[in-house]
């Protein structure tokens, strides 16, 4: 059985003296960076046992003993401590605790941010969604679909020719005339690719809005198909399949 702490995690007795140990302390940087960086304590406890890292001989880790690390001060150097963090670092782990333990009401849009990523993003992932949608509000010309620009069925050529033929030669047989438009409407609509269909109808859906200063849930459900993240970048697929990348220049 491991036996019961007498310091903080991150630290050993030498001759004495109060010393870092090394591998102690590296996790413990590790774990404000990662926290930080938007994970939960479960999250940061998952991670911490698969790297396999040791807390007090055969116990495992828990989200007590993450919370603890996250909120001892003892850490930046006091109390005749060797510094492991920076106060700076410290202060943001103490406002990111406070926010987790009174959080704010979600608005619609972010309760659907949080269906499209699979879970409660961070503040970030907010950040770089919104400014990608707003690229689009800015540029709808950026919504593009392979499929666009493809020639139409031999049917609807010969239709077409049938129907201009007939229009411009009066009086006009309005009866034939409606039949021609709408069997050249149902061959217009059959050859239209769901892809397409997606991208004209986002082209629509982004023409003539304000960019947003933030984000609309609407929008969202009607142009987003899936949010992932990874390695600090969102990467946004729309209806249409098209795929856009965010960054801190969005």
């Amino acid at each position: 059985m491991g036996s019961n702490r007498k310091r903080p995690f991150g630290y050993k007795m030498e001759f004495g003296e109060i010393v870092l140990h090394p591998a102690e302390a590296e996790t413990v940087r590790w774990i404000y960076d990662h926290y930080l960086a938007g994970d939960s304590y479960s999250a940061l406890v998952d991670k911490l046992r698969e790297r396999c890292v040791p807390y007090d001989g055969d116990k495992p880790w828990n989200k007590n003993m993450a919370a603890r690390i996250l909120a001892d001060r003892r850490y930046t150097g006091e109390a005749g401590f060797p510094q492991i963090i920076p106060e700076h670092q410290f202060s943001m782990a103490q406002v990111r605790r406070q926010e987790r333990a009174t959080p704010c009401k979600k608005t619609p849009a972010q309760k659907e941010l949080r269906k499209l990523c699979g879970s409660s993003p961070p503040a970030w992932v907010e950040r770089q969604v919104l400014g990608l949608l707003n690229r689009l509000i800015r540029h709808p010309e950026l919504i593009t679909c392979p499929a666009l620009g493809t020639e139409p069925p031999p049917e609807a050529k010969k239709l077409r020719r049938e129907s201009d033929e007939l229009l411009h030669r009066p009086p006009v047989d309005e009866e034939p005339a409606k039949r021609l438009a709408f069997w050249l409407a149902s061959l217009q609509l059959d050859a239209i690719g769901p892809e397409e269909y997606e991208t004209l109808r986002l082209h629509r859906l982004f023409q003539n809005r304000q960019p947003m200063m933030e984000l609309d849930q609407e929008l969202l459900h009607e142009s987003v198909r899936r949010i992932t993240v990874s390695n600090g970048t969102v990467t946004v697929l729309l209806k249409n399949n098209q795929t856009l990348e965010g960054g801190n220049g969005t």
